[in-house]
């Protein structure tokens, strides 16, 4: 009972001390796990879920592979279950044939979270393999002369397994004559060999019949025989023997085929057949066997099959040399396999990004790669490093991991994808090396705004503009893309004459086109400025904005127009009509009249010139081509008429010319009188049924009433002028301020001719269609007052074109204008007289 105790105890602490150790490995990305060989596929292995304390959604989501090594994949993982299980039938003797211990690793790749975790699983041994012998037929010659005790190896059995599945012991049997000694060898392995118990006698039994059984440790132990034929032969008192006890050769692993290692060479004095000596494998099943071939009569080991020194870096071999009697000797071969840089190294991507967004954080994973090289040393030491100038680094991870992280920030607008190559080199002279090509393609962010093509626009726009037009296009680009590059335009804010700056113009928010929405007008708009913003597509969106200036082009749109002489249509169609009076004693260049006009338009549109289109006496007058004046050209003879009608035509400089006509009629008369009575004829003609004498009486009437309002207004002017003066005397009147005065501050009747001379009127007298003007000029206003020297310099009349010649204070008319309709109603407007 304490035994079982102990026992249960001893298996707790053992099971206690598994658990921790499992705890343990994973906790740092290690599990371990232990499976029996010959398993069928789909066996549980271990489970993984709960070994590394993972949800089964979590793991189905992560996306999960297994990567074992080698070209077999012998495992598997479950998805819904997290269980490891094998993929293939696994044979331990085939994979592990020189190991003692068979451990397979594979690893389980999270690929969401980017995680590694090792799994290495022990391959136990079955007892799947019972020993055999290579020739189940052995012969042995001993000669009689053989002393009993002697030994003589005997071929060893082979097992595969390993433990206590393997070779556990050797049993003799068959013959009182021999027994069975086992050694064991400095690798503990078991060599049998026969024991001569009791001296051979030819004469009594030439052959001797043996069994030789071998038997492993397995539950049921499984075991194999061979026959021993034993030969007594004569006595030869010679053995071979090797020139040297262990031969040992180091050769490269890239030895060529069929090159000669080593040769072993032993000697026998003994003559014919006892001192023939011939040579062979021991153990004729080791794997030394298939890379090696050991000449029997020569002893010279070549190599069979090429070296590997990954698969194997050293190998032993027994050379037995047995001369024609029987006798043998045995030398140890040790071939050492040295390594040479003939494996380049291995770049394998276990996880991978195939996009990016161009605004992720320095130190980013992209990739995680697994780098290794068989050779061993120097040879086996790997650098990695990233070909190019790109904007990534190595990262080393544990073991043989790399990672490749961003090592600044990225923009999609300067490379939009990169191939990126991982390079890996050994330690070799010469260094191999080999690649791995990463494609990662960069995520466009909204990191760009709109650009305009140019850094202001600007147009010029006929007037009178179609409604709907194409003005101009606005472009914008910008870098980034897709929804992010996609530009859309509209206008600012803004009025135009108080009017919303939108009704006039539009934007196409796709194209950028910079529509007119009315016809725009030079006279009242002549310069529209505004704003055009370009807006992206990404969130949250950037814009800008671009200046534009439109500028209105005048189009000769707007015909001249006449101010002077006042509009007074005559008849349907007629344009301009006035009555202006012309001495018959002014000389040539005198000014009759002067025709007035404006153009609205601009520039050359608004540039006006004047012709005299007809007139009643030809060559009698004529017109200033730019100032508009109508002079006489000559001297009115008594033969041309009183009454002269003149049609001026007002033309502008567009393409076409716009003009307008002006009609002025002139009276050649001396006198008011003649004027009155020609106007009184030509009223008689417009009115035949009013009497002539009417209407004279009615013009002198006017007249008269015109001169009364004026020297009303002139005996106004003199009293308040000398209640002025007056009430400046009083406040002086004590001081003598009286002394200095000029003289011209006394008012007298000298004083009021010296006013009268200088003012001048102007009738005109009008009455509906029979209008009429009557102007008088200076010498006929002021003949009868005082004359007073004229000025240097005159002004010149409203309208009057300064570069004209001068013209004297005579030529100057003045008027009084009369309007009389049916109740004869009048209007009177005094002017100056020029000073």
């Amino acid at each position: 009972m304490w035994a079982t105790g102990r026992l249960w105890g001893c298996r707790e602490r053992a099971l206690l001390w598994s658990v921790l150790v499992a705890a343990w490995e994973a906790a740092w990305g290690q599990l371990r796990y232990s499976v029996p060989e010959e398993l069928p596929k789909g066996s549980f292995v271990g489970d993984v879920a709960k070994d590394l304390g993972l949800q089964l959604p979590a793991l189905s989501d992560s996306g999960v592979r297994v990567v074992s090594e080698g070209r077999t994949p012998y495992f598997a993982l479950n998805g819904k279950t997290g269980h490891l299980v094998t993929a293939e039938r696994i044979d331990r003797e085939q994979l592990c044939r020189l190991v003692e211990k068979c451990l397979l690793r594979c690893e389980v790749i999270l690929e969401g979270d980017m995680q590694v975790y090792e799994i290495e699983v022990e391959i136990t041994d079955i007892n799947d393999n019972a020993p055999s012998f290579k020739n189940i037929e052995l012969e042995e010659k001993i000669s009689e002369m053989t002393a009993p005790g002697s030994r003589f190896p005997l071929a060893e059995a082979l097992d595969p397994d390993s433990g206590l599945n393997s070779l556990q012991s050797y049993e003799l049997s068959g013959d009182e004559h021999f027994s069975l000694a086992v050694q064991t060898g400095p690798g503990g392995d078991q060599r049998p060999e026969l024991v001569l118990a009791k001296a051979l006698d030819r004469e009594e039994a030439a052959f001797h019949e043996l069994m030789l059984r071998a038997s492993d440790g397995g539950e049921p132990a499984r075991t194999g025989t061979a026959r021993i034929r034993v030969e007594v032969l004569d006595a030869n008192d010679n053995t071979p023997v090797f020139s040297q006890a262990e031969y040992t050769v180091r050769v490269p692993e890239d030895v060529p085929v069929g090159s000669t290692l080593v040769i072993v060479t032993a000697t026998d004095p003994d003559e014919g057949l006892n001192g023939y000596v011939k040579y062979s494998l021991k153990k004729a099943m080791d794997l030394s066997s298939e890379i090696f071939h050991l000449d029997v009569e020569t002893g010279a080991i070549t190599l069979v099959r090429s070296l590997d020194f990954e698969e194997g870096d050293s190998y032993e071999m027994d050379v037995q040399a047995r001369d024609g009697g029987g006798l043998s000797d045995t030398a140890r071969v040790a071939i050492t396999v040295t390594d040479i840089n003939d494996n380049a190294p291995e770049v394998s991507v276990r996880s991978a990004l195939r996009e990016i967004s161009e605004d992720a954080p320095s130190g980013t994973v992209v990739a995680l790669l697994h780098v290794q090289d068989r050779d061993s040393g120097a040879n086996g030491e790997v650098w990695c490093s990233l070909d190019g100038d790109v904007p990534f680094r190595l990262h080393s991870s544990r073991g043989s991991y790399y990672s490749v992280v961003t090592a600044r920030e990225l923009d999609r607008e300067q490379v939009s994808e990169y191939n990126v190559t991982v390079r890996a080199a050994d330690g070799g002279s010469p260094a191999l090396w080999s690649s791995a090509v990463l494609w990662l393609r960069v995520l466009d962010v909204n990191d760009n705004a709109p650009v305009f093509a140019e850094a202001r626009y600007s147009a010029r726009v006929p007037e009178n503009n179609a409604a709907g037009a194409l003005v101009l296009r606005v472009r914008a680009w910008d870098a980034d893309w897709g929804q992010n590059a996609r530009v859309r335009y509209r206008l600012g804010e803004g009025r135009v004459r108080g009017a919303p700056l939108s009704s006039y113009v539009s934007v196409e928010a796709e194209t950028g086109a910079l529509y007119a929405l009315r016809s725009f007008d030079y006279e009242e708009v002549r310069e529209v400025g505004l704003w055009v913003r370009a807006e992206d597509g990404g969130a949250p969106a950037l814009s800008s904005n671009v200046s534009v200036r439109l500028v209105i082009v005048d189009e000769n749109d707007n015909a001249p127009q006449v101010l002077y002489p006042p509009a007074a249509p005559l008849a349907a169609g007629a344009g301009w009509a006035g009555v202006e009076l012309a001495p018959r004693s002014a000389e040539p260049g005198a000014l009759v009249a002067k025709v007035v006009a404006v153009d609205a338009d601009a520039g050359q549109n608004a540039w006006l010139s004047y012709e005299l289109a007809k007139s009643t006496e030809p060559g009698l007058f004529r017109v200033g081509l730019h100032s508009g004046e109508v002079r006489t050209a000559r001297f009115p003879l008594a033969r041309d008429a009183a009454r002269q009608s003149l049609v001026v035509v007002v033309k502008d400089h567009g393409r076409p010319a716009l003009s307008a006509t002006a009609t002025l009629t002139v009276v050649l008369a001396e006198s008011v009188a003649e004027l009155l009575a020609e106007l009184g004829s030509a009223a008689s003609a417009a009115a035949p049924g009013e009497p002539a004498g009417s209407l004279t009486r009615w013009l002198v009437l006017a007249v008269a009433a015109v001169s009364c309002l004026f020297l009303a207004f002139l005996l106004l002017l003199l009293t308040l002028r000398l209640r002025r003066w007056r009430r400046s005397q009083l406040l002086a009147a004590g001081s003598g301020a009286l002394r200095g005065v000029p003289a011209s501050h006394f008012v007298g009747i000298d004083g009021v001719r010296a006013f009268l001379h200088s003012y001048s009127h102007e009738v005109s007298l009008t009455a509906d269609s029979r209008k009429s003007q009557l102007r008088f000029s200076g010498a006929s206003c002021c003949d009868t007052l005082p004359a007073r020297p004229p000025p240097d310099e005159p002004a010149p009349l409203l309208g009057e074109d300064p570069a004209a010649p001068p013209v004297s204070s005579n030529d100057r008319p003045f008027s009084v204008t009369l309007s009389s309709a049916a109740a004869l109603p009048f209007h009177c407007c005094v002017l100056l007289c020029p000073a």
